[in-house]
């Protein structure tokens, strides 16, 4: 969750460390530091809190030297305070570590460095990788020295083969995840990087290499990348660069080719992120279906799936497994296959799939809904599935992640960058993309051609939609302003919009910091009404459809025992406004979309509700973007 900068080269280290911090800033902000080493000495600065105050720390003057990494956190181990934050220097001083992901074993590995005289400082698990690569680099030196000049392998054994297979060593005794950037004090022309389960990309430069935890740092910079793979350990110097897996030896990396839209990386006049990303999902769902609509054959297509039609009809089952956000997209995409498809489906959450045994017959296929793809219970989940034989598959927004990689195929949301922590159009373009899936499988059973058509339609008429839903910001703030005391809120909903209403609750715990749950609105009379009262206010989702009635009934009960009530409901519907205390209005549209709509105002709700109450929209307290821990 951590985002980590590198950069070897004949410019200057500093700007691009610093500027490819802000970039990542979305990845963890409880502290930041950096590592630049001059030629004769490494200077690290580091802070607590956000870039802005490492910026400030560093001063007007920019630090010299064409060798450095950098790094952004979210707090594992030890307490976000100025001693745990990165970079981490091991031995004497003369390795530098920046460090994203968990080191399982860790205790072990530090009870062994202090037997060794190691001394700790800081209460991280990256420390001990720096003590570790430390140690390494010894072993590898002492072997060198006692080794004679004129042996046969000699001349592989130049300086860079030392280091690298000292981080080998040091790699080898992890435990756990990690995307390590090393640098070494008496190399101020070496970088070091190495993967396992987290994620690292190199930029391609003219006389200069860039390292960082996702692409988004390159933009502006280069355009030629390498994605890492896991077990890979790359050498960068200003001459060139080199891949060596773990098993493999030194490998030919792809050198891939990435266009950056540099207006995804801006607010674009926008206060936050948040508010950019949610008024940019009427394009983020352009994007989703740009492509896959079939209306001569009334289906949808996808290339990624690796799937003949023969095995496709062979499907039995599907599991969706995902985390927050993509878990709630997974719920709608069960109501969503087993309406459209027929076929059974069940969700999971992706950290109770990786620790049990279920029963997966060889006919079932296994989703994996993430929006980094770098979620590492989501990631695990599928390797697990995956080792047992199953058909993996993704839905992801990152071209090149861990779990775009590690699945047997999938399918691209083509979002954009999403920045702000809270996810708002990577969910709409997760329900988008599981609708065309069910409209694809159920094109391959039952479903009618002219059944098919109607999908297409109704598809082709979201983004409009959800522009429509966006005129409702002004009344959603005006319903803010008035709730923005609550302490506790309830949100319901029935069949497609009871995911709706864990996702809208989920949003407000989130970034607003007010308890929230959201519940299937015939649940709460088993145990949630005893939370109604005054000071209670009730997010009814009650938008026209085959549960409309039994919603209404609901809302009675609510309004019975003086419950505030928020209704988000179809345009003209006098019953609604009848019962409700505010009613925020929505278009019409096909039940099995009504998700990606009725969650517009949601998102909005919680975004006006987090201003007014002064939190941090973007960078909620104790969260960060991509989930790379478990």
């Amino acid at each position: 969750m951590c985002g980590i900068v590198g950069y070897v080269g004949s410019g200057q280290a500093s700007q691009f460390l610093l500027d490819g911090l802000r970039r990542l800033e979305y990845r963890g902000y409880d502290s930041a530091g950096v590592a630049i080493n001059d030629g004769s000495a490494v200077r690290i600065c580091r802070s607590v809190g956000r870039i802005d105050e490492l910026t400030a720390r560093i001063g007007p003057q920019p630090m010299a030297g064409s060798l450095g990494l950098g790094h952004t956190r979210w707090a594992t181990h030890g307490a976000p305070i100025e001693i745990n934050a990165h970079p981490h220097s091991g031995g004497d001083g003369e390795v530098l570590v920046v460090h994203n992901g968990v080191i399982e074993n860790f205790s072990g590995l530090k009870e062994d460095l202090q037997r060794r005289g190691y001394v700790f400082v800081t209460a991280t698990d990256t420390e001990v990788i720096a003590h570790l690569i430390a140690e390494g680099l010894k072993r590898e030196l002492n072997s060198a020295e006692s080794q004679p000049a004129d042996r046969p392998d000699a001349d592989d054994e130049d300086e860079n083969a030392v280091y690298l297979k000292a981080v080998r060593w040091a790699a080898e005794r992890l435990q756990g995840t990690y995307g390590l950037a090393i640098m070494f004090r008496d190399r101020p022309d070496l970088l070091l990087a190495a993967r396992f389960g987290s994620p690292l990309v190199i930029g391609i430069g003219r006389g200069e290499y860039f390292l960082a935890s996702d692409t988004s740092p390159l933009a502006d910079r280069t355009d030629r990348i390498v994605y890492l793979a896991d077990h890979q350990i790359a050498t960068l110097t200003p001459e060139g660069f080199s891949v060596h897996h773990r098993d493999q030896g030194m490998v030919s990396p792809s050198i891939e080719t990435v266009q950056y839209e540099a207006a995804s990386l801006s607010l674009q006049g926008f206060d936050h992120y948040m508010l950019k990303e949610i008024y940019e999902q009427p394009e983020s769902l352009r994007n989703a279906m740009r492509g896959r609509l079939d209306d001569q054959h009334a289906t949808a297509i996808f290339g990624g799936l690796n799937l003949t039609p023969q095995q496709l009809r062979g499907v039995d089952r599907v599991i969706l497994t995902g985390c927050g956000t993509s878990w709630h997209a997974a719920l709608v995409g069960e109501y969503l296959i087993e309406e459209l498809a027929r076929i059974p489906v069940e969700v999971e959450y992706a950290s109770e799939l990786r620790y049990r045994n279920p029963p997966i017959d060889p006919n079932t296929l296994v989703f994996g809904i993430t929006q980094s793809g770098e979620t590492a219970d989501t990631l695990a989940a599928l390797r697990e599935t995956k080792r047992k034989g199953q058909r993996t598959l993704a839905i992801c927004n990152v071209v090149g992640s861990s779990i775009a990689q590690a699945a047997d195929g999938g399918v691209y949301l083509h979002a954009g960058p999403e920045i702000g922590v809270a996810s708002t159009k990577a969910f709409t373009s997760q329900c988008c993309v599981l609708a065309m899936l069910a409209l694809y499988f159920g094109r391959t059973r039952h479903l009618s051609f002219e059944a098919g058509q109607q999908v297409i339609e109704d598809l082709r008429a979201l983004p409009g939609l959800v522009q429509q839903a966006l005129t409702c910001d002004t009344r959603v703030r005006e319903v803010a302003e008035k709730y923005k005391g609550a302490t506790n809120v309830l949100y319901l909903g029935r069949r497609y919009n009871f995911p709706t209403a864990l996702e809208g609750a989920l949003k407000l715990k989130e970034i607003s910091y007010i308890h929230a749950e959201g519940y299937p609105a015939a649940e709460m009379k088993h145990g949630p009404i005893a939370l109604v009262d005054t000071a209670t206010p009730s997010v009814f989702l009650v938008p026209r459809g085959t549960t409309y009635d039994k919603v209404m009934s609901n809302m009675q009960e609510v309004k019975a025992r003086g419950g505030p009530i928020i209704a988000i409901a179809s345009h003209d519907d006098p019953r609604v406004a009848a019962i409700a205390d505010d009613v925020i209005h929505l278009p019409e549209t096909a039940e099995f979309l009504q998700p990606i709509v009725s969650v517009i105002p949601l998102q909005l709700l919680a975004y006006h509700v987090a201003l007014l109450r002064g939190c941090d929209v973007d960078k909620p307290r104790n969260l960060a973007k991509s989930v790379t821990v478990e």
